[in-house]
């Protein structure tokens, strides 16, 4: 059986994975103590925010959301909001059964509640690193998901991932 070995690319992006679940990890509890004092959790907290700027469909808050949450997760998650009378559901003119979500004005003031909280914390956090190397980093991190979106698709499609027919 011959070995493989990885390119120091590779090696380097290998180095990067438990940095990044780290990172993921904490991101995830400063959400729970940002968004808990409002009653909130960050689940809850991603899916009322989405709707802030306009009602959106729940597969939309799933595409705008991001972060691999399933639509299904994401209808769970805007009946629990309903049923705690921070959004409702609206009519959607675009599609008969696929109903908007928006937030009611408790569900506003709830979030505006998180505010303060998380600009504090955004605002630390941010000093502490700074503001070239978390915009540089932010870039790297777009580059490295689209790699990998990339590499993925051409996997699955059968094509060689490396390009070398």
């Amino acid at each position: 059986m011959s070995e493989t070995r990885r390119s120091p690319a590779g090696d380097a992006l290998t180095d990067l994975v438990l940095p990044v679940f780290d990172l993921n990890s904490e991101m995830l509890a400063a959400a729970r103590d940002i968004s808990e004092p409002a009653g909130l959790t960050p689940a809850w907290w991603q899916v009322l925010g989405a709707t802030l700027d306009e009602p959106l469909s729940v597969s939309d808050i799933a595409r705008r959301v991001g972060l691999g949450l399933a639509r299904q997760s994401v209808q769970r998650t805007a009946d629990v909001l309903v049923e705690k009378d921070w959004a409702v559901y609206l009519p959607n003119p675009r599609h008969r059964r696929a109903k908007l979500v928006a937030p009611t004005e408790g569900g506003r003031a709830t979030l505006l509640r998180l505010r303060a909280a998380q600009h504090a914390w955004a605002d630390a956090v941010g000093t502490a690193v700074g503001e070239a190397e978390l915009r540089a980093f932010r870039e790297t991190a777009q580059r490295i998901a689209e790699a990998s979106r990339a590499y993925r698709a051409s996997a699955t499609s059968g094509a060689d991932p490396r390009g070398s027919g």
